[in-house]
């Protein structure tokens, strides 16, 4: 029987279990409060801490919360059986016909799916329940397996079988629906915040000339793009390097997807990768390669002196440079290497960034 079925069935017996017995059902979990989730020194990651919180059907909103969870590990149960899947969108609709248990929003039902993963140590697409977001784009000479929707598996070259746009990651990658055969000849993974740069390495051929594996995280890496970075670097032990604008949101994006983030510390053991480097952009780059800039925003001013505390970025890198930004007082965007001309980022920055790296 599916592992997600049999830990969902778990809960409901216990919760059926102290009915019988006449006691007040409820069910213990992570305080899922800022000040459980601590930085982990050893394994490089956010964590909970020892905190416990109970959901207790003794008050009127934990009863509506426990009739919530159990009509919720119902529908999960016959989706599993069905081989069917949800957004997080459709889930909160169809909570609708619940009558007393339906949700009031999107975000208590997100909350509940959370909840779910912090108790079952699973993930929610074990329970097939899926984001509304498309997964990143990932072009290389990579060859993976993929088990299509008719469960026939599918073998892959994300460069010489997929078009310019390159293999779009599905949101469940773990092991059932996908494994890594081989890496070929590539030599690093290099993760790009932005479309355009993915687009302008692709059609520059980078991947092809630096034997690299280019993905484009879209901005904020979605849970999926982040398992997947991960699976790949633990499958080839290839460097993952980060290549992101030089402001204070692209540094958190190279944060979550190295150290993790907040949100998601019940499952950073799955998502994050401590052994991703920061490539650039960096405010080094805005002196050396005399990059066209803007001026920071008191936003930016107040974000940069807040990852100065951040435990992701206590290292004498971080340091000077944030402090070199405040100094600056400027940003710059990855396209601002364009000013030097369309082969400027391919045929100068990236590789004198890379023999940094020894790569």
């Amino acid at each position: 029987m599916d592992e997600s079925v049999v830990e969902l069935e778990r809960i409901a017996g216990k919760i059926h279990k102290q009915l019988t017995k006449g006691e007040v059902p409820e069910m213990h979990l992570a305080a899922r409060t800022k000040s459980n989730i601590v930085f982990d020194e050893k394994k490089q990651v956010y964590v909970y801490g020892d905190s416990k919180t109970t959901r207790s059907a003794k008050k009127l909103d934990g009863a509506y919360m426990l009739l919530r969870t159990t009509y919720l590990l119902d529908f999960i149960k016959e989706m599993a059986l069905q081989k069917k899947s949800s957004t997080l969108r459709e889930l909160y609709y169809i909570s609708e016909a619940w009558e007393l248990g339906k949700f009031g929003t999107q975000n208590e039902s997100n909350n509940l799916i959370e909840d779910l993963e912090i108790i079952t140590k699973l993930q929610r697409e074990d329970f097939k329940i899926r984001p509304e977001e498309d997964g990143a784009k990932i072009l290389g000479n990579l060859v993976l397996t993929e088990i299509n929707r008719k469960g026939k598996p599918m073998r892959i070259n994300c460069r010489e079988d997929v078009g310019d746009t390159g293999y779009n990651i599905p949101y469940n990658v773990e092991e059932e629906k996908l494994t890594f055969n081989s890496f070929e000849d590539s030599r690093f993974i290099l993760a790009i915040e932005t479309g355009g740069m993915f687009d302008r390495l692709v059609e520059n051929g980078f991947d092809e000339t630096h034997k690299a594996i280019i993905l484009h995280t879209k901005g904020q890496p979605a849970r999926s793009t982040r398992r997947f970075l991960r699976r790949m670097q633990k499958a080839s032990k290839l460097p993952v390097l980060a290549f992101t604008d030089a402001d204070p949101w692209s540094y958190r994006i190279y944060g979550s997807m190295a150290y993790g983030a907040i949100k998601t510390a019940h499952i950073s053991h799955l998502l994050a990768n401590p052994k991703t480097h920061y490539l650039g952009v960096t405010p080094s780059d805005i002196v050396n390669y005399d990059l066209p800039s803007d001026s920071l925003t008191d936003r930016d001013i107040n974000s940069l002196n807040a990852i100065k505390s951040d435990p992701r970025f206590q290292n004498e890198f971080w340091t000077s440079e944030i402090d070199l930004q405040l100094e600056l007082g400027k940003k710059s965007e990855q396209q601002a290497l364009a000013k030097y001309g369309l082969d400027f980022v391919t045929d100068t920055y990236l590789p004198e960034k890379l023999a940094e790296f020894k790569l």
